[in-house]
């Protein structure tokens, strides 16, 4: 059997960013697993809620060829349980994250990949208020 890939994000305001990061996650196993934060969670990290509703964030990456599988994340504190739920091989997040989630590597390999230079959403959304 291959390897399972999982990786958690908002995914806001789609971008190349987002693509890279995903693509990479893809590129180390045969099966990719997105966790798609919900309104309510990143309210509750970012102090807003998306701009694009969950629903519609995941049909986005439901879309692209690459992605197998996508849930909903209520609950940061779930990480291990969607870990062991989905028999995660792989976790893969953003450098932005990176020592985080070192304590899930008891159950997965864990694995932080660098982000798109110059490229994330909070700075798309603080461009476009200023157009």
């Amino acid at each position: 059997m291959g390897k399972r890939v999982i990786t958690f994000g908002t995914f806001d305001i789609f971008h190349i960013g987002h693509v890279n990061i995903l693509e990479r996650c893809a590129s180390l196993g045969d099966h990719l697993i997105v966790g798609i934060s919900s309104d309510e969670l990143n309210m509750s990290k970012k102090d807003r809620y998306p701009l694009y509703k969950e629903s519609d964030r995941v049909k986005i990456v439901q879309s692209l060829s690459f992605v197998d599988e996508v849930f909903i994340e209520h609950s940061l504190e779930a990480k291990r349980k969607y870990l062991e739920f989905y028999r995660a091989d792989i976790l893969a997040m953003g450098d932005d994250w990176k020592g985080k989630f070192d304590m899930f590597n008891d159950i997965c390999d864990v694995i932080y990949f660098p982000r798109t230079p110059s490229v994330s959403t909070t700075e798309i959304i603080e461009i476009a208020k200023n157009l």
